[in-house]
């Protein structure tokens, strides 16, 4: 059993991909070197598994000797330097040394490594029936939402008695649960079946003061609640993807949304003893190889005991290269939009109307047209912020007020502003973030705001009127990939295609830590937030109803199910939009938006066993000592047939082209009708010839395996530097359909 954290010095781990909407994102990882007086930091210490003996004293014979001792004093010496021991993810521990201390320990026969732990960052009422899941028939229903199913949720704690976890409709926990309920002042109940606490807060209470654990939580498996909204708006039956799924809660950040890897990782420890059966993580430590990566490592540990994983991609979008969470064994889950809106529209003086997003609908904002002004005239960068300076030489008492996006209400309002309309950059393209302000305002897109810049510029008295519409649904251009969801390619590993998916991660309403608004004078328990934090969970739930529906899938075959039946075109039939409105690439988009009825039924799938990942690891020319760290087992490379990236049974494929073919093997297994035929089927880029060999496979039986050959062969030159193509398998009610990202050498 994983130890209980005894000291809150240790540097931390910035968890949560979330981007509030109150706050900017916080994303990225900083490596923890601040210490204490006494020159004390938070190492993580990984030694060699005992022959003998109890975990405990092993792993405290590497403690420094002075704190090794009978005394009383002593002890808690001892006992306020280790945090954690670990049984499961690694063969380790975590502790508060210094580093001369660290330098002895090295001479300590079992010691492997040390470093100074890393800080980990965090990165609804409709988005089931987005996804194509009803209640009352299909998928939903067939795989008993969920239930017997357990998930685990590692995030900054919960809202105990909250309407979403309620436990009308569940059944008692599975036998196998070994969990605990560490709550103070409430309990436990047949949805909410597990809190733990890895994290001192403020009263060293596994509840959650931030709201971000409560709406991640809900939203993978909050149980039905009817009447949800937001102040009167996106009002209807909240509900997570697997409503009667168990929830298990590890507290493992503070309310300030920075957790320590230590205490991740000691949560997701406590996790795979507890008895879960899926992970949800909505946190990452950004670039890192594996072997150095407690979140990978840990997550190893998982999946080889038969856990699913579904961590956000990290809210660093829109460039490439900027997505953490890269391993494959994780499903590392991208951002979407929905079809739906909490819309107020902008009238112009000219009568042209745009459409924008609001958090609310404001009922004390007049209907006629107010004088419009734009601060940034001169277009200073400086100015289009509407800070306090600026306004103070812009007269907009009375007037609708244009600024950029992360402008402040207040300043604005400060100034007399009556309104204020936020204008996306070009780099946030459509992705308009709905936020609290302290006066009435909307978020219009980039090219909207253009639009309104331009009747600016063609008028000496430009006028606009905020008009509400309130909720609406049934935008044709969802899903559409959000600007800051995290892009590929993976750093570490190129030869994975990341993201893998994506799911609704823009303005989601779920369960929230209850609070008063002050502007509104309300109470509420639900809220609307987005980020990678939101898509994650979405993909838990999926993972979780999967899980019910077929219990003997393996992780993969899971990961699989989704990534070959995932949609790659919007609700007008037309391909995924980035943010700019352009085709997403798949850098940005991975495999396509979730689709779980579809997922439940695909026909075949590609499986990885824990160690087919090995020949994949040591083909990263990993050490045997970096590869037996992950793998947390004796390996030697030499004797391991090492594979090219590509090489892995994976989903997707990415390659790096020159001008010599290329060639990669995939095995399929069926698990849909047991006698099949299926065909193969390409659509190749320019310049780029796809053989597959055989061009036609069947099968006789059920979870019958056929492997087949793809090579890529480069016939001419292009200009681009990356292109891409899909390899479907096509049967008479089946499309297995699998990405190919291509890079130009």
């Amino acid at each position: 059993m994983s130890g209980k954290m005894l000291n809150t010095g240790a540097v931390l781990v910035s968890l949560v991909f979330i981007i509030i909407n109150f706050s900017p994102a916080i994303i990225g990882v900083r490596a923890s070197n601040e210490s204490d007086k006494d020159g004390l930091q938070t190492y993580i210490i990984y030694v060699q598994k005992p022959e003998q003996g109890d975990l405990d004293s092993w792993y405290r014979s590497f403690l420094p000797e002075a704190t090794i001792s009978n005394s009383s004093d002593h002890d808690r010496n001892q006992s306020s330097r280790m945090l954690y021991f670990y049984k499961n993810v690694v063969s380790g521990f975590a502790a508060r040394l210094t580093a001369e201390e660290v330098k002895a320990m090295e001479t300590k026969k079992g010691f492997i490594s040390a470093r100074v732990e890393n800080t980990l960052h965090l990165h609804t009422t409709h988005t089931p029936n987005f996804l194509g899941l009803h209640r009352s028939s299909g998928f939903w229903k067939d795989s008993n939402f969920g239930k017997g199913v357990i998930i685990g949720v590692l995030d900054t704690g919960i809202t105990p008695g909250h309407p979403s976890f309620n436990d009308e409709g569940m059944p008692p926990p599975p036998a196998k649960w070994r969990g605990k309920c560490e709550l103070v002042g409430a309990t436990c109940n047949n949805k909410l079946i597990g809190v733990r606490n890895f994290f001192c807060g403020k009263d060293g209470s596994a509840i959650d003061y931030t709201g971000h654990g409560t709406h991640t939580a809900s939203t993978a498996a909050g149980n039905f609640v009817h009447g949800a909204n937001i102040f009167g708006q996106a009002n209807g039956t909240a509900v997570g993807m697997a409503p009667l799924a168990h929830l298990a809660v590890y507290k493992v950040c503070n309310p300030n949304v920075y957790c320590p890897e230590s205490a991740v990782i000691a949560g997701i420890d406590a996790a795979i003893e507890d008895g879960v059966d899926v992970l949800s993580l909505s946190f990452g430590l950004g670039l890192s190889q594996f072997y150095d990566n407690g979140i990978a490592k840990a997550t190893f540990a998982a999946i080889r005991r038969g856990i699913f994983v579904s961590i956000a991609a990290g809210n660093s979008g829109p460039n490439h290269y900027t997505l953490v969470n890269d391993a494959p064994w994780m499903l590392t889950v991208g951002a979407s939009t929905i079809d739906r809106g909490i819309t107020i529209s902008v009238r112009l003086g000219n009568q042209e109307t745009y459409d924008g997003e609001a958090l609310w609908q404001w009922t004390d904002i007049p209907s006629k047209e107010l004088p419009l002004v734009y601060p940034d005239a001169r277009n200073h960068s400086t100015t289009k912020f509407c800070s306090p300076e600026t306004l103070k030489s812009v007269d907009v008492k009375g007037k609708v007020v244009l600024c950029q996006r992360g402008a402040s209400g207040d300043d604005v309002l400060n100034a007399g502003g009556a309104a204020m309309i936020l204008m996306n950059d070009e780099l946030f393209g459509d992705s308009t973030l709905v936020q609290r302000n302290s006066l009435p305002n909307v978020r219009v897109s980039h090219a909207v705001s253009e639009s309104i810049k331009a009747y600016i510029n063609s008028t000496s008295s430009p006028t606009a009127a905020l008009v509400m519409k309130g909720t609406v649904i049934g935008g044709g251009s969802a899903p559409q990939v959000v600007a800051f969801s995290g892009r590929g390619p993976s750093r570490i590993s190129p030869g994975i295609l990341k993201p893998d998916i994506i799911g609704p991660g823009l303005n989601i309403i779920a369960a929230w830590k209850t609070t008063v608004d002050p502007l509104a004078n309300r109470v509420y328990t639900f809220d609307i937030v987005s980020g990678t934090s939101m898509a994650c969970p979405h993909l838990s739930g999926v993972a979780a109803l999967l899980k019910s529906a077929h219990p003997n899938w393996s992780h993969a075959a899971i990961k699989s199910a989704m990534m070959t039946t995932a949609d790659t075109v919007n609700l007008e039939g037309k391909p995924i939009l980035d943010c700019t409105r352009l085709p997403a690439d798949l850098y940005a988009v991975g495999a396509g938006q979730v689709n779980p009825s579809k997922a439940n039924d695909p026909g075949l799938v590609y499986d990885i066993q824990p160690d087919d990942y090995i020949p994949y690891l040591c083909g990263l020319n990993y050490t045997d000592e970096q590869v037996q760290s992950i793998v947390d087992r004796e390996v030697q490379c030499a004797k391991v047939s090492s594979i090219p990236e590509a090489e892995l049974n994976y989903p997707s494929f990415s390659i790096k082209l020159g001008y010599s073919p290329q060639t990669y093997h995939r095995t399929v297994t069926n698990v849909g009708k047991a006698k099949s035929f299926y065909t193969r089927q390409i659509v190749a880029p320019e310049g780029v010839e796809i053989t597959v060999h055989p061009q036609n496979i069947s099968f006789a039986a059920k979870n019958q395996k056929v492997t087949y050959s793809v090579t890529f062969t480069r016939t001419g030159n292009t200009n681009a530097s990356s292109a891409q193509a899909y390899l479907s398998w096509v049967s008479d009610k089946y499309t297995v359909k699998s990405p190919i990202a291509i890079s130009f050498e």
